[in-house]
């Protein structure tokens, strides 16, 4: 893929900065900020503690796969996406979100597939011409 192209370098760092973002919410999450005295592992229980900490991380390492546009973070980060909202619809205890969460890690799913998307169309235009 060619994750060069103008148009779609501007992009995917967007999509990257989203990433990061909900990364470090997630690590914030897990360090127990706004929770006071309570524990994030008694409050997510350690199977909730743990997903959080692989998504989290992937998401952190796929912001970085994308700001330097490697194609590895687009594809870590469709799948630690992908799990975990799969995990959240079929009604896991251990993956909590709220609405707006659900919807920005939607969101990031559909830019991330649109960057696949376009990147395929500039490729077949390149071998066109």
């Amino acid at each position: 893929m060619d994750f060069y192209a103008q148009p779609i370098g501007i992009y995917i760092r967007v999509v990257a900065i989203i990433s990061l973002m909900l990364g470090l919410n997630d690590a914030a999450r897990l360090l127990g900020v706004g929770l006071g005295e309570v524990s994030p592992v008694a409050t997510m229980g350690m199977t909730g503690f743990v997903y959080l900490g692989i998504f989290g991380l992937a998401r952190l390492f796929a912001a970085v796969g994308l700001w330097i546009k490697a194609s590895w973070g687009a594809v870590l980060l469709v799948g630690a996406t992908s799990v975990e909202l799969g995990l959240y619809l079929f009604g896991n205890a251990d993956v909590s979100m709220s609405a707006l969460g659900f919807a920005v890690r939607l969101v990031l799913l559909a830019s991330i597939l649109i960057i696949f998307i376009l990147s395929i169309r500039l490729e077949r235009a390149r071998a066109a011409d």
